[in-house]
């Protein structure tokens, strides 16, 4: 019995460590684990990433390791873009970058949906050409923003965001309308009071001023709160990361050591 126990034991120790494996899913398309870039560095990254993201739909992801021990660093980094969701699920147009500063290795793994776009040939030349120079001179932020920068040619028009962004100004444009019924219901409330209004008058001139007040700010309420809802994923309403939209990976990629 002591044997059994000692086996399950061992079994869930290497069953916890391999998930951990495999950072949690992030709030943040680039994702140093290693503290190798600057925070200056990685928000240039982020928000040039981020940028592309809202214009386009499709997401690259990094994430910066120490190593992926005994995993093959393409098969990594397919597994991580699975578990991250990267890109948009219906079009599977996401792009993880693996670097493992450690094994001195980087992969570039493409979604199914951008395997015509960027195939193995352009993958592999992106890090032998725009990648690699840099890090082996161990400017890996250069080399990671030369590498995006050909990553963005390569699919810059392949799909579009197709996800609406909220209407802006709508709070300002109902609350324009609303005052010019409050002004009109005044002046004619003036003049029905300087037209002899008597206790007629009087009503329309009180209590017809109060109601035009209240259903013109009921009005300016209604359309101010349904004026705009921001992006419905890949960005948030401030222009941030909105989080990944559930998209797979079926291999296709490269990958290399410098």
């Amino acid at each position: 019995m002591r044997k059994y126990i000692i086996a399950i034991i061992l079994f869930s120790i290497s069953a916890l460590g391999l998930a951990q494996e495999f950072p949690a899913k992030p709030n943040k398309l680039v994702n140093d684990y290693t503290g190798t870039l600057s925070s200056t560095q990685i928000q240039q990254l982020e928000s040039k990433l981020v940028s592309f993201a809202d214009s386009s739909s499709t997401q690259i992801a990094i994430a910066i390791l120490k190593s992926v021990g005994n995993y093959d660093i393409n098969e990594y980094a397919v597994e991580l873009g699975r578990k991250w969701g990267v890109g948009e699920a219906k079009k599977n147009n996401g792009i993880i970058i693996v670097v493992a500063l450690g094994d001195r290795k980087i992969s570039i793994q493409t979604g199914y949906g951008l395997e015509g776009a960027l195939p193995d040939v352009y993958a592999k030349r992106i890090i032998e050409n725009e990648i690699k120079p840099y890090f082996k001179a161990g400017d890996y932020y250069s080399g990671l923003d030369a590498g995006t920068t050909a990553i963005i040619k390569y699919t810059k028009g392949e799909y579009k965001n197709d996800k609406p962004k909220g209407k802006s100004g709508g709070g300002a444009g109902g609350g324009a309308v609303a005052i010019l019924i409050f002004i009109v219901i005044i002046v004619i409330a003036i003049l029905k009071r300087g037209g002899g209004g008597g206790n007629g008058g009087q009503v329309i001139g009180g209590r017809g001023v109060a109601n035009a007040l209240f259903w013109s700010m009921l009005l300016s309420s209604g359309r101010s709160s349904g004026g705009g809802s921001g992006w419905g994923g890949g960005s948030s309403s401030d222009g941030g990361f909105g989080g990944f939209g559930g998209g797979s990976f079926g291999g296709g990629g490269s990958s290399g050591s410098w």
